[in-house]
């Protein structure tokens, strides 16, 4: 089955989940750097908002302090939410997975400029992943036909794209295969946990906080097939914006310390983390290449 993901965990939200942060006396009201006496900064949900918001609050607060303007938080609905706000200007940043900062770079001009860097201040990367219980017959990808998997939602990067076009290249068909949406990350682990499932996508982000957290005892799962690395998220400016103002929120990013990003960096699998570092279109050019070989478009994501 391939449900669309339920938003069951976002119903306490309205459209966005706003959040105003603190620190430092605001630039001008319609300076080049601070338009509108603020500038807001949007976060798809990759995971429970409830634990993204403090992390990007603290991420936001820094940012606000150095660029002397109020940051305003938008942690939106999902991916196409994003693309949309930024389209319609609503959004003067935004950070997305690398698979919807394709559709967003082409539908509303985001054009990426840090990411996240390990302590030595290298790019950091992630994979996607299909894990089985440990004793399950199934050790590859070949031997899904037939089987149930749970991937994240459609558009994500490691949670959908990546695990389909594995299918596509071991020669199974999406209807050889009984997918299953489960709403996020952390769903599809849990789908597989307790046995709702074959097989379940989980990512290396995700293994981690699961880790971490107690709550996924990889002895007793297998993974079975991974991804090639994936560079981490882009945090982007809109292409529209005034230059001065998108080369002062590029420096600003830059020049955060590792304190700044550390708690988002936890749920990026990036520990110890270094100083955001800068990246381009061309840094992403596999995903693009990705949604080419899959056909992707906007819809998907």
């Amino acid at each position: 089955m391939r449900a669309r993901p339920a938003l069951a965990a976002l119903a306490v939200l309205p459209a966005l989940l706003l959040t105003g942060c603190g620190g430092g006396e605001p630039a001008a009201t319609g300076s080049a750097t601070c338009p509108n006496g603020k500038i807001r900064f949007g976060v798809e949900p990759y995971e429970d908002p409830a634990k993204l918001k403090p992390a990007y609050e603290t991420l936001a607060a820094a940012l606000q302090k150095s660029l002397n303007c109020p940051v305003e938080l938008k942690i939106v609905e999902d991916y196409s939410a994003e693309v949309l706000a930024m389209r319609n200007g609503q959004l003067e940043m935004a950070q997305f997975g690398p698979l919807g900062y394709v559709f967003a770079s082409t539908k509303a001009d985001a054009r990426p400029v840090a990411s996240f860097a390990d302590a030595k201040g290298a790019l950091t990367t992630y994979t996607a992943g299909i894990w089985v219980p440990a004793n399950s017959p199934i050790t590859s990808i070949k031997d899904l036909k037939g089987r149930s998997l749970a991937l994240s939602s459609p558009g994500s990067t490691s949670g959908d794209a990546l695990p389909r076009y594995a299918l596509k290249t071991q020669g199974l068909a999406e209807s050889d295969v009984k997918i299953d949406y489960a709403g996020g990350h952390p769903e599809a682990l849990l789908a597989l946990a307790n046995g709702k499932v074959d097989a379940a996508e989980i990512n290396s982000q995700q293994l981690a906080t699961a880790k971490a957290e107690g709550s996924f005892d990889a002895a007793k799962y297998r993974q079975v097939w991974t991804s090639d690395p994936i560079p981490n998220d882009p945090i982007t400016v809109h292409g529209q914006l005034d230059p001065a103002l998108r080369s002062a929120i590029a420096s600003a990013l830059l020049k955060l310390g590792p304190s700044d990003v550390a708690k988002v960096g936890a749920f990026l699998d990036v520990n110890p983390p270094g100083p955001l570092v800068a990246v381009t279109k061309d840094t992403y050019k596999p995903l693009f290449d990705l949604a080419t070989a899959l056909g992707l478009t906007e819809k998907d994501v």
